[in-house]
C-alpha cells in the first residue's frame, strides 16, 4: 500500500546482521586467520632472507616464556601472572581488562624456514625471533655462457 522512498534490501540486511555478529562474538575468520584478539599480539612477515615473528608479551618474565620449533610449527607458550589482588572481604577488583593466565600462540612456518637457524630476543615486553630461510630457497642469477 505505501511505498518506501529508500527500498531495503532484506538479504543484504541479513548479510550485514551475521556480519556484525560473527564479529562481536570473534567467530569469523580473517586474512590472517582465526586468531583475533589473541595474546600476545603477533606480527609476522620477512624478507627474502629471513622470518621475522614479534610477539608483543608486556608484563613478560623471560623465565615463563617458552618458544618450540617443531616440523614447520611455531609455539610461543607461557603465562603472566595477575598483578590484581584476590578477590576477598577487604580488597574488591572493580575493572581488569588485562589478560592473565596461561597462552600459547601457534604460527606454521613455509617449507624453506631452516629449524637450526633460528635466535630469539626478549626486550621490553617485545619477543623478536628471526628464522633463517635455507639457502638452497635463495633465489639466484644464473650466469649465461
Amino acid at each position: 500500500m505505501y511505498r518506501s522512498l529508500f527500498p531495503r534490501d532484506m538479504l543484504a540486511e541479513m548479510d550485514r546482521l551475521q556480519r556484525d555478529m560473527q564479529q562481536a562474538f570473534d567467530l569469523s575468520p580473517t586474512i590472517r586467520g582465526f586468531a583475533r584478539h589473541g595474546f600476545p599480539a603477533l606480527n609476522v612477515g620477512g624478507t627474502p632472507q629471513t622470518i621475522e615473528i614479534y610477539a608483543f608479551a608486556p608484563g613478560i618474565d623471560q623465565s615463563s616464556l617458552e618458544v618450540n620449533l617443531e616440523r614447520g610449527v611455531l609455539t610461543i607458550a607461557g603465562e603472566r601472572k595477575s598483578p590484581l589482588p584476590t578477590s576477598d572481604a577487604k580488597n574488591a577488583v572493580h575493572i581488569n581488562e588485562r589478560f592473565a593466565g596461561r597462552f600459547r600462540r601457534v604460527v606454521t612456518l613455509p617449507d624453506d624456514a631452516d629449524p637450526e637457524q633460528v635466535s630469539a630476543k626478549l626486550r621490553d615486553g617485545v619477543l623478536h625471533i628471526s628464522i633463517q630461510r635455507r639457502a638452497s630457497a635463495q633465489p639466484r642469477r644464473i650466469a649465461i655462457q
